[in-house]
């Protein structure tokens, strides 16, 4: 192989390196967003359930 040769396979190689770190940084980023979005939507109050057993039991006296 050819030195010019081996710079363009080089400079290929770097080029797809970068590209997949570019990549692999928005990948993070996203996460890191979605991640933040995710404890702010579980820190916020969720409405109170109903007790487990009320309306299970009716009391009548005849």
């Amino acid at each position: 192989m050819d030195i010019a040769a081996m710079s363009v396979v080089m400079a290929n190689s770097q080029v797809r390196t970068d590209a997949s770190l570019a990549i692999m940084s928005n990948v993070k980023d996203l996460m890191q967003q979605q991640g933040q979005q995710l404890t702010e939507m579980l820190s916020q109050s969720a409405p109170q359930a109903q007790h487990p057993t009320l309306g299970k039991r009716v009391d009548i006296q005849l």
